[in-house]
């Protein structure tokens, strides 16, 4: 700590550059700082240091970590501490640029796995952002000092030193994940695809705020579709299981379906305690459907939905650089299927009407001959029946589909109620589709993952600009319509993974998807900074689902067999 301290009075008043002399290992006493890289002025991106702490100094039982959903849990709630304290000591910007900030990457309300705080049997490391102060060019040695002498001590002892303190909070977060993820697990054991805790809050307070809404009605299970599950810490629980098979969600407009549809989609990730949404559980391969229009598709076989369009075009290897609404839409349910999704979850708001349904009268006007498109309508009891996928749609206009569902759920100024009796009495029979082709097609596609580096630089140039777009060397990703991605540390972890596809396995010799899976396995075995070639905590776990779409979204060549 006193060589840090000397070696800043050292290059008082020199140039910002200087701080470079700064990198290296120092002893706090009760912890070690790293600084393991400084950023070149104070405009560019904060230097980066690690904290390690010991056993001993930090006092958390090994319990806490015992399992990997504990040990994630365990690393989430100590970056938001450390988060909180942050808020609490840091005295903000000083000096040009972003001289003065110190941060830590968090997730929102989901609890997911990242490497910014990473635990141990032997200890605990958490990696900060860290600005170092500067003038201009000028290096702030008496800001910087109190930067490292005075506000990153409070910032761990509040965050990382738990000895002789209070652990309910670390405890009741870490057993609500646990809880969850078992809630999780028992879905299938009560035949079930989902489940909504009774007292649960599922509105949030806005499009841009993930939180809670304050004034939220709380949820409460219609009596048909009640389930009790015992969970390992919290107990007993009840709450609306939704059955495995087909299940529409109707109302009149703004009664609570599409809430109750986008906390499903939540569903597959673990949510912090009073989230409001921390009991809400779905099959963790559900994957949410929307059209697209404008997507890139790379050789999919669309045929079970789509037939020969015009021109004889067939579509047993559809490939465009912008996709209709349908075509878009049947490409998703496909590539969803390739990557294993047992449930598709569905907004008639967001789907493209044609591949939804086509009526009696418009099928008198237009005939099947002339109609390339087969309606999920035609599809979707086959698709739970030969493929057990289940299906969940919202659907306020579209009538046809009571006569395929399994259990209708009704909104009514946010109540539940099932409507599943009086949805069969006034449905009519089923529609089929005239031809069927198998649902699950059996291809082997080969994406390039190949974009970059440029002529002249080291290694592809990976950027996230936003939540869902990533610059993958020279190729723009739109992820904007993939709405289960919740966090721009999963955003940047696609692109690194599909840069470290290419490079650990360039010929895909057993196919795109297997190639995605196996690193994403090696990347869950040995954790995130696989993916990097230098110390940094802003990663975060995606799912294959989310994986494999970034890749179907590259505007590139690609290889069916």
């Amino acid at each position: 700590m006193e060589r840090l301290r000397q070696r800043l009075q050292q290059i008082d008043g020199r140039g910002y550059k200087a701080y470079k002399q700064l990198q290296g290992n120092y002893d706090f006493g009760p912890f070690q700082l790293s600084i393991d890289h400084v950023q070149g002025d104070p405009f560019a991106l904060p230097s980066r240091i690690s904290i390690q702490i010991g056993l001993q100094q930090h006092g958390l039982p090994k319990t806490f970590w015992q399992n990997r959903i504990r040990q994630t849990a365990l690393e989430d709630i100590l970056g938001r501490m450390l988060a909180e304290a942050i808020k609490k000591h840091v005295k903000g910007r000083r000096g040009t640029g972003r001289s003065g900030e110190i941060s830590i990457a968090t997730s929102g309300q989901q609890v997911l796995r990242r490497n910014a705080v990473l635990v141990t049997d032997q200890q605990i490391e958490a990696r900060l952002l860290f600005a170092l102060p500067g003038s201009g060019r000028s290096i702030l040695v008496d800001e910087a000092t109190q930067m490292f002498f005075s506000e990153l001590p409070k910032i761990i002892a509040d965050g990382l030193q738990w000895q002789k303190r209070e652990l309910q909070l670390l405890q009741r977060h870490i057993e609500q994940a646990e809880d969850q993820q078992m809630l999780r697990e028992l879905l299938p054991t009560a035949n079930a695809i989902a489940f909504v805790a009774n007292g649960a809050i599922l509105p949030r307070r806005s499009g841009i705020d993930d939180r809670p809404l304050k004034a939220g009605v709380p949820f409460h299970s219609p009596p048909s579709l009640e389930q009790r599950f015992e969970l390992p810490n919290q107990g007993s629980v009840t709450g609306m299981a939704v059955p495995r098979g087909v299940t529409l969600i109707v109302g009149g407009g703004f009664h609570g379906k599409s809430t109750l549809l986008q906390a499903l989609e939540r569903g597959i990730y673990n949510h912090i305690p009073d989230d409001g949404r921390e009991l809400v559980a779905t099959l963790p391969e559900a994957v949410k459907i929307r059209a697209e229009d404008h997507r890139a598709v790379n050789g999919v076989n669309i045929s079970p939905f789509i037939g020969t369009l015009p021109g004889n075009r067939t579509t047993d290897c559809f490939s465009t650089d912008n996709a209709s609404g349908s075509t878009s839409q049947a490409a998703n349910i496909i590539e969803a299927l390739e990557c294993g999704c047992n449930c598709l979850l569905i907004d008639e708001d967001t789907s493209a009407t044609n591949f939804m349904i086509r009526d009696e009268r418009m099928q008198q006007l237009v005939p099947d001959a002339q109609e390339p498109i087969t309606p999920l309508l035609h599809r979707v009891r086959e698709l739970y029946e030969k493929e057990g996928v289940s299906t969940v749609i919202v659907t306020g206009g579209s009538g046809d589909y009571l006569a395929v569902a399994d259990t209708v759920i009704m909104l009514d100024n946010y109540r539940v109620f099932d409507v599943s009796d009086k949805a069969k009495q006034i449905a009519g029979p089923a529609p089929t589709a005239t031809e069927k082709k198998p649902l699950r097609p059996q291809q082997r596609r080969r994406i390039d993952l190949q974009t970059g580096p440029l002529r002249g630089q080291r290694e592809t140039k990976i950027l996230v600009r936003e939540l869902r777009q990533i610059e993958y060397g020279h190729i723009r990703i739109d992820l904007s319509k993939v709405e289960q991605l919740v966090d721009a540390g999963q955003t940047e972890s696609i692109g690194r993974l599909l840069a470290y596809c290419h490079q650990q396995e360039p010929e895909q010799k057993d196919g795109l998807l297997q190639t995605l899976r196996q690193a994403l396995a090696q990347v869950d075995q040995q954790g995130l900074d696989l993916l990097l070639p230098w110390k940094a905590g802003h990663l975060a776990m995606p799912r294959l689902y989310e994986l494999a779409a970034a890749a179907n979204r590259l505007r590139i060549s690609c290889k069916t067999h």
